[in-house]
């Protein structure tokens, strides 16, 4: 199965100023990555092309890293995630970006189920906790999406007991939001 996965976030600030949080990734100062609610990235050495890390179960190697602009992340596991994941930020002119996650990869074996049933509304509550997490780093009114009652279900069952109970938040008002789109085949 085919599979894209895009979450973007419009930002009041320069590329130059968004691009930190990418270069933060995996770091002891990480600004980025939602590291209180969710297992941290880590990597086996400083963000750079051949890093090899991932998070909870999700294994990848840094295939491309330009230094405040972007950095691709090809899996190694689980099996059947073929693909890869990345974060753009993309100048929108003076004192305005975006911030873009894209996962792209294509599903075989168990992965085809998988995906949509566990990792996909787990993928999707995580990055846009990331993005919250952003605008915080960057000093901006902080975004939240409430989790679902399947992720916070899956949190737990997953082993993410005790910050399950996150998620009840005020539905978000950043217009710069777009929604999660999936395409399948």
């Amino acid at each position: 199965m085919k599979v894209l996965n895009v979450h973007q976030r419009e930002l009041p600030v320069s590329a130059s100023r968004a691009g930190t949080l990418l270069d933060s990734l995996a770091s002891p100062a990480d600004a980025l990555w939602p590291r209180r609610t969710w297992p941290p990235m880590r990597l086996d050495r400083p963000l750079g092309v051949g890093a090899v890390g991932g998070h909870g179960p999700i294994r990848y190697v840094v295939e491309e890293y330009t230094r405040g602009e972007c950095v691709c992340f090809r899996f190694s596991a689980p099996p059947g995630f073929d693909g890869q994941h990345r974060f753009d930020v993309v100048s929108l002119g003076h004192d305005r970006s975006l911030l873009r996650h894209t996962l792209a990869m294509r599903t075989s074996g168990a992965a085809r189920l998988t995906w949509p049933l566990v990792f996909r509304p787990l993928h999707d509550a995580l990055i846009e906790d990331a993005f919250a997490e952003a605008e915080t780093a960057l000093g901006l009114p902080r975004h939240e999406h409430p989790w679902s009652i399947g992720v916070r279900v899956l949190r737990w069952v997953t082993g993410g007991r005790r910050r399950a109970r996150r998620g009840m938040h005020p539905p978000p008002t950043n217009t710069g939001t777009a929604r999660p789109a999936d395409e399948g085949s």
